[in-house]
């Protein structure tokens, strides 16, 4: 993409896909058929790091550490210490 670049106070509109390591999908607007929406700082620091960096109209595979996502959280699926992997595209930025 080669859209704008959102900053730490605005609103995106994106899809994307989660994994675990060994494939299995823990989150997907993707298969919800409904794009997501939320501040740029409401995510995991991965997603945070990576949206202020990532132009609209973009596509990006994100592997995210468990230090940039859950840490030792507990969150069912995604076990302590779990690396993420998501696919993201960038729709837009809402404001």
């Amino acid at each position: 993409g080669n859209g704008p670049i959102p900053g730490d106070t605005n609103t995106v509109k994106v899809h994307y896909h989660g994994t675990l390591i060994n494939g299995t999908v823990f989150d997907s607007s993707v298969d919800r058929k409904e794009p997501a929406t939320f501040g740029v700082t409401q995510v995991i620091p991965g997603w945070t790091e990576a949206l202020k960096l990532m132009p609209v109209g973009s596509k990006w595979k994100l592997y995210v550490p468990y230090n940039l996502a859950y840490g030792a959280q507990d969150r069912g699926t995604i076990k302590p210490f779990s690396t993420l992997i998501f696919d993201v595209e960038l729709l837009g930025i809402e404001k």
